[in-house]
């Protein structure tokens, strides 16, 4: 039996931040605020980031692994297109990624910024599509916790 050349995934993500729907939004909309929580992890280094935040527009994040990591010397390239963006409410973006030349994942995201009274409820939203050697939407879920963690110490 061959192995499914596609993995299909869907995962929603709520998290609630203190501070303002406008805030929130703008850790995504202002490039220098998302390259902080966004683009630096500990195991990549970034040899690219950039942001055109506007419907239409695109993200390009190139970073290359760094030598004790699991995959030493080896390129990750995101690239995100923005398909809908409404101020304040909402962000939705396709984006793929690919360890050098070779796709593994394509998706299609949205970020919801609701007020909650105390502050903002985020609700994200992945329709995942894995290719063969993918990470997977276990791991792929938890990158997005782990990013949402790192927008809570932005917004501090």
């Amino acid at each position: 039996m061959k192995e499914q050349a596609v993995t299909h995934s869907t995962f929603v993500i709520e998290r609630s931040y203190p501070a303002t729907v406008q805030q929130v939004f703008a850790a995504f909309a202002d490039p220098a605020k998302k390259r902080r929580w966004f683009g630096n992890d500990e195991a990549t280094e970034v040899e690219e980031f950039e942001i055109d935040f506007r419907v239409g527009g695109r993200e390009s994040r190139r970073s290359r692994f760094k030598a004790d990591s699991p995959f030493p010397g080896q390129a990750l390239i995101n690239q995100t297109y923005y398909l809908d963006i409404v101020p304040d409410r909402r962000i939705v973006f396709a984006y793929t990624m690919a360890f050098g030349e070779r796709r593994f994942s394509s998706s299609q995201s949205t970020f919801e910024f609701l007020s909650d009274g105390k502050g903002t409820q985020l609700v994200y939203t992945e329709q995942a599509a894995f290719f063969e050697g993918a990470d997977g939407p276990k791991m792929r879920e938890e990158g997005w916790r782990l990013l949402l963690e790192k927008l809570t110490a932005e917004l501090a």
